[in-house]
């Protein structure tokens, strides 16, 4: 494998901090309830299908229809979505200025809905550090689904062996290594920076 050239960024707790909990805190404040809810109402498979391509508005419309009783809360998810952020990751930030400064090129992979990724750029200005982004909404593709890693390399202009992916989550890491990705699994953003000098890229 040969030393990589450029970087493929995953967004959510990568780059920006994001749980559902910071949110449904508010809503359930007492933690057996909201985890009763999260895992049984408004899950996380729920939520992939607006990453797959569906609308929040049909996809929130469709979880009402089967838990009427909770339909205030299923419709917060989308209509006090940004209360699930806090913020941009500052260790991230510096490496990716630092990134340029060398001129590395940077590109985004991101599970994400069409609706929400323009508010999530607004987040932090090195969105604009991006090359490229692959938005799993708008290809119909989402992680760890092989086919959204070859579209993200081929856009990038890179073989998977010339490209580190960052990313927070074990399964996708898992499936960018299995196609010959460099790999970080992002879980202490202290370990991003050397990490990236490790591999001679700052």
């Amino acid at each position: 494998m040969t030393a990589p050239a450029c970087v493929l960024w995953d967004v959510g707790n990568v780059i920006v901090r994001w749980d559902p909990h910071r949110l449904y805190a508010k809503i359930f404040p007492e933690p057996d309830a909201r985890i009763r809810f999260l895992s049984s109402v408004c899950t996380m498979d729920w939520h992939g299908e607006t990453d797959r391509g569906l609308s929040p508005a049909e996809n929130t419309a469709r979880l009402v229809a089967l838990h009427p009783q909770y339909e205030t809360e299923i419709r917060a998810w989308w209509d006090r979505w940004d209360e699930m952020f806090d913020g941009a990751i500052p260790q991230t930030e510096s490496a990716m200025q630092a990134l340029a400064a060398r001129g590395v090129p940077q590109f985004g992979l991101t599970n994400m809905s069409i609706e929400a990724w323009p508010a999530v750029q607004a987040m932090s200005p090195v969105f604009g550090l991006f090359q490229d982004v692959v938005v799993s909404a708008q290809e119909r593709l989402i992680k760890p689904d092989p086919a959204i890693y070859r579209l993200a390399a081929a856009r990038a202009g890179h073989a998977p062996g010339q490209i580190l992916f960052v990313d927070d989550n074990a399964a996708n890491i898992a499936a960018a290594r299995d196609l010959g990705f460099h790999v970080l699994h992002f879980t202490d953003p202290d370990a991003l920076a050397g990490v990236l000098t490790g591999h001679g890229l700052i």
